[in-house]
């Protein structure tokens, strides 16, 4: 059987030219990385482009070791949907190299449904992670030199919150000191690194709707406070010019297809557990422009991802989906049911009666709460039986949801025929009731509070002195009406890892709360997260290698 990266590898793409000719993108627009990937300058695209394709968004049960296939899955359907003569555009993430050296090995689809060129988009790509990368640590270098040269601003070193970053699971740059070596050398303060994809400017980049948006957005961003508790921007360093310059090409979205030809934008890359988890507005926005339907997925679970895509993206956005589809595998159920990876091939109907409420909480909270209509696709895989399938139709029947089984790993667009019709016949459904989890009205306790008891079905939050400290400081500065982005584990609804399954009664712990001005919304962090991951015993790293005839292999 042939590997993700073999099946990449052996696939005949299409010039960049003709994806874009086909997606109705002038010629004009693209600015070719080679042959088989571009640049968008949305500049160029004509006015009368100006249409609103039906959006829908790919979510998935809480994650899990026995895999999911979100992406897989989001590219899968994009091509069932052309096969059924329907114009479509796909809109996804950009891989950060962590994850594609630490744990997946690779993050472009999987099977027969993967956009490519894969090697490239998963390994730099057209360089936005390191043009996001340099903005951020040139902010760090002007904050810190500006100290350095006289700190006309008065910041005091032990208030800076700016961190610099690199795009690498990387924990021995969690807590760094610097400076050290005598004066020349700078202020010895404490300092750390986070990954790029935790980074204020990923987030920026990814809700910025132009080059004028961008420079204010990062205008406000905030890197400290002075001595008398005062914010100090990066405005006030005068660093935003800069920044902008770097990113004047990270901005654009990048075109590239999937094996099957669809027109595919790959742009931004925001971690859905530490940070807001969705592709840019730029890139989605353009693919409802161009396409009658646009299929873009967020982040791990609904309760991360699509709950951030929804309550954070379509707020600033002013979009919203005619449609979701909620990924499962019976798999991946049996394993909340508490069966260990290694025995999941048998049948297993009791595990996957206690694992299915998962599946349900993240249905009824995408209808429920969100009033978005859904669809569940079941991954299927050759050892799920017919019973444990029933089981799981008959279940989500009693919510008035659907399930469509799929095969687009083994199949590519030929299994994603049966979900795109439930998808298109959901869409063409008029509905206007899509609702937040929250309004922004109200304090930033009350809409945590609205999150951890609407989305996750706690019980209530517990927020700790130094998070209340931070809360009080906020709201006195004016930020009390702005979204609020949770960083928690992928892992459970609940902020421990440990709790699988659907959880009840539980109490997330509020640790840290901190301030994304630019991007425009609260970072609340809760449980052990972190925003540099590290890498595991046996890194994804240790399998990768290029030949001579510069062929890679080990992605996966």
């Amino acid at each position: 059987m042939l590997t993700d990266i073999e099946i990449a590898q052996s696939a005949k793409m299409k010039p960049i030219t003709e994806i874009a000719e086909a997606a109705g993108i002038p010629v004009d627009c693209l600015e070719p990385y080679g042959k088989y990937k571009a640049k968008i300058n949305l500049g160029d695209i004509p006015a009368d482009y100006d249409k609103k394709g039906k959006l829908v968004l790919v979510t998935a049960i809480t994650p899990t070791p026995a895999g999911e296939g979100k992406t897989t899955t989001t590219i899968g359907l994009a091509d069932g949907m052309r096969k059924i003569g329907k114009n479509v555009m796909v809109a996804l993430r950009e891989p950060s190299l962590g994850p594609v050296f630490g744990i997946k090995g690779g993050a472009a689809g999987g099977g027969y449904a993967q956009v490519v060129p894969m090697e490239d988009i998963n390994l730099h790509f057209t360089g936005d992670f390191h043009a996001i990368g340099a903005a951020n640590n040139l902010l760090a270098a002007m904050l810190d030199n500006h100290i350095y040269q006289g700190n006309s601003l008065n910041i005091d070193p032990r208030r800076i919150t700016w961190k610099r970053c690199v795009d690498m699971n990387d924990r021995q740059l969690r807590f760094v000191t610097d400076g050290l070596g005598g004066r020349i050398n700078g202020v010895p303060r404490e300092d750390g690194y986070d990954i790029t994809v935790a980074s204020e400017i990923m987030a920026v980049l990814c809700l910025s709707t132009s080059m004028t948006d961008l420079k204010e957005r990062l205008s406000r961003i905030i890197v400290g406070y002075t001595y008398d508790e005062k914010p100090v921007t990066a405005g006030e360093l005068k660093a935003a010019g800069a920044m902008a310059a770097l990113l004047k090409d990270a901005i654009k979205p990048n075109l590239v297809q999937t094996l099957e030809g669809t027109p595919a934008l790959v742009h931004g890359g925001p971690f859905a557990n530490i940070a807001h988890g969705c592709n840019s507005v730029m890139a989605t926005k353009l693919a409802m422009r161009l396409g009658d339907y646009a299929i873009t997925e967020a982040g791990f679970g609904a309760d991360l991802g699509a709950e951030k895509f929804l309550d954070i993206k379509c707020r600033y956005a002013g979009i919203a989906p005619s449609a979701a589809v909620i990924v499962a595998t019976i798999r991946a159920l049996k394993m909340h049911g508490g069966v260990p990876k290694t025995e999941l091939g048998a049948e297993n109907l009791e595990a996957l009666e206690k694992g299915i409420p998962n599946l349900l909480r993240h249905v009824s909270n995408i209808k429920d709460v969100y009033k978005i209509p859904s669809v569940v696709a079941v991954n299927r895989f050759p050892t799920d039986t017919d019973a444990e399938i029933e089981l799981v139709i008959n279940k989500c029947k009693e919510l008035g949801v659907n399930v469509v089984l799929s095969t687009v790993w083994a199949n590519g667009g030929d299994g994603g025929v049966e979900l795109a019709e439930e998808v298109v016949r959901l869409c063409e459904q008029p509905n206007d009731n899509f609702t937040f989890a929250y309004e922004l009205e109200g304090s930033i306790e009350s809409k945590i509070e609205a999150i951890v008891k609407k989305i996750y079905r706690g019980a209530g939050i517990s927020i700790l002195p130094a998070a209340k400290k931070q809360i009080d400081m906020l709201t006195s500065l004016g930020y009390a009406n702005l979204p609020v982005c949770v960083a928690k584990t992928q892992y459970s609804f609940s902020d421990d890892a440990t709790k699988i399954g659907a959880p009840e009664g539980f109490t997330v712990t509020i640790k840290n709360i901190k301030i994304s001005a630019g991007a425009g919304f609260i970072v609340v962090l809760t449980g052990d997260i972190m925003t540099m991951p590290g890498l595991p015993k046996v890194p994804a790293a240790e399998r990768i290698d290029v030949d001579e005839a510069g062929v890679i292999t080990g992605l996966f």
